[in-house]
């Protein structure tokens, strides 16, 4: 059984945080090969909420920081680990997120995972444009 937790930078206990920001460096970093400055900041601003899920033995298996950019919420940094992929864990963490806030939801999705963002609602919402080399799209949730 998985668990869904979500808490501000300053609320995530270390070993937390440590297993959250290993696990977005091993998709983005090492497996998609995007060199970028993770660590970008955002994290850190008063409105973001970092959101992951556990699994039963307490590991990091996918993750997401949602931020507030005034009028919408950024979803970004979606990542879910090799071994969790195809089992709804990511699907599950991204609904728990829009339960838990309001208004509009934005997010710069990888071009092939369109259908996979539309199927929760988000409509593209402007030209596509490259991200590290890797295709991406801008989607919005209007509520």
């Amino acid at each position: 059984m998985t668990v869904i937790r979500s808490s501000p930078l300053s609320g995530m206990g270390a070993a937390t945080l440590y297993a959250v920001l290993r696990l977005r460096q091993d998709v983005f970093v090492l497996e998609q090969e995007c060199l970028f400055a993770d660590l970008d900041g955002r994290d850190l601003e008063p409105g973001t909420v970092q959101w992951w899920t556990e699994g039963p033995d307490g590991a990091v298996l996918a993750t997401l920081r949602a931020l507030d950019d005034g009028s919408v919420v950024r979803i970004g940094r979606v990542a879910t680990a090799r071994e969790a992929r195809g089992a709804g864990i990511a699907r599950e963490l991204v609904l728990a997120v829009l339960s838990a806030t309001r208004g509009p939801v934005v997010l710069d999705a990888q071009s092939h995972l369109e259908g996979w963002y539309e199927r929760l609602g988000f409509v593209r919402d402007g030209d596509g444009f490259l991200d590290d080399g890797i295709p991406h799209l801008p989607m919005r949730l209007a509520r």
